[in-house]
């Protein structure tokens, strides 16, 4: 094997030339087998690893060469060689992005490389390092932003689905051939025979779980992450506050006071007190918990997202929602409302550098600009 061909996977070039400008030989070796591993795995498993299906040679191609910028980056910003990158390099880079004149289209494609490179190292050297960026760029050409973010009519309609979704009459205000009818739905909807469905199982239908992960994600701007970390000792009642850890926070980072509507305050302690009958909750902590008595992780999470969107009468089909629209939702009515200083806070930013610039609010502030949002 010649020189030249070590420096290659398929004919995707390791080390551009101006790269190595940057590296000593140790360094140059250390990003080659490095990019060498990023590059196998785009090829062969990258674009659906559970699938083993990888992207086309030319996307393969394509990102490898803006991952390279990604590096060279990073290495002007730092002043020296790195090798593992990490969501705050990434964030820089968007901030730096955004200065430049360059076309939207293409800004969107180096924060797709960006996407790509995190989800390698998920998969690759299974690191929690979910990428939330700051900055979102977006392809013109397509009708929606990569993550679409709800609208203040759409989340007012999530929140009145979350009151209806899953919602039976009471037991002893129907008629029999009716009570029937709902006894069918109910055993379908439980998974279990029609005939061993009880008034309990009638009672539990009304549960406030779902109505209280959708509020408080709608106030809080959750991450699918921390729906599943969510915790009853995070839950301050009389403050009318979540309170997250830093060592339970997305990032590790920060103690985190986060605001509640009234409304949302109310239906939580309705869903605590609920919680204390369910044997499944005993002795654990999570503040929801599947129907299988595991927490909500991001693919458990989207399909309630997605039951009560379409109950809210969502377009799912034609809009690319997901979980995350209502993280974005809530910090572009939040920045609208209390300032960046405000949706910083509320929203848990995650890059210390960015944060840092913010004048740090209050939880008071917090409160003001959440009520006033739908």
């Amino acid at each position: 094997m010649t020189h030249s061909d070590e420096n290659k996977v398929d004919g995707i070039v390791l080390v551009t030339e101006d790269s190595q400008a940057y590296l000593n030989p140790k360094q140059e070796i250390a990003y080659r087998e490095h990019r060498r591993e990023l590059a196998n795995w785009l090829l062969n498993i990258g674009k659906n690893p559970n699938k083993a299906d990888g992207y086309s040679y030319s996307t393969a191609k394509n990102r490898m060469n803006r991952l390279d910028l990604f590096f060279r980056f990073v290495w002007d910003h730092e002043d020296r060689y790195v090798q593992d990158l990490t969501t705050e390099h990434a964030d820089a880079w968007m901030r730096w992005l955004a200065k430049q004149d360059y076309k939207e289209s293409t800004k969107c494609h180096y924060q797709k490389a960006a996407h790509t490179y995190f989800k390698w190292k998920r998969w690759e050297r299974g690191t929690d390092t979910e990428w939330d960026p700051e900055i979102e760029y977006s392809d013109p050409s397509t009708t929606y932003s990569p993550r679409d973010y709800l609208t203040r009519e759409d989340r007012r309609k999530l929140r009145e689905a979350a009151m209806e979704y899953g919602s039976v009459p009471h037991y002893n205000s129907v008629t029999p051939a009716e009570r029937d009818r709902w006894k069918t739905y109910l055993a379908q909807r439980l998974q279990k025979p029609k005939e061993e469905v009880t008034m309990q199982d009638w009672e539990k239908a009304n549960s406030f779980k779902y109505t209280s992960m959708i509020y408080v994600a709608l106030d809080a701007g959750l991450r699918p992450c921390e729906i599943e970390r969510s915790n009853v000792h995070w839950v301050d009642l009389d403050n009318g506050v979540l309170r997250i850890p830093r060592e339970e926070s997305s990032k590790n980072r920060e103690n985190w006071t986060v605001a509640l509507k009234p409304e949302t305050v109310s239906i939580l302690k309705q869903w605590l007190d609920e919680r204390e009958t369910r044997e499944k909750y005993d002795s654990r902590d999570a503040l929801w918990l599947t129907m299988y008595g595991n927490r909500y992780n991001k693919d458990s999470f989207r399909d309630v997202f997605r039951k009560i969107a379409t109950e809210a009468g969502l377009d799912l089909e034609n809009r690319n929602l997901t979980p995350y629209s209502i993280r974005h939702s809530t910090a572009t009515y939040l920045t609208e409302e209390g300032g960046l200083a405000v949706a910083a806070e509320q929203c848990r930013h995650k890059s210390r550098r960015t944060t840092e610039k913010y004048i740090h609010s209050s939880t008071d502030r917090q409160e003001d600009a959440v009520n006033r949002i739908d």
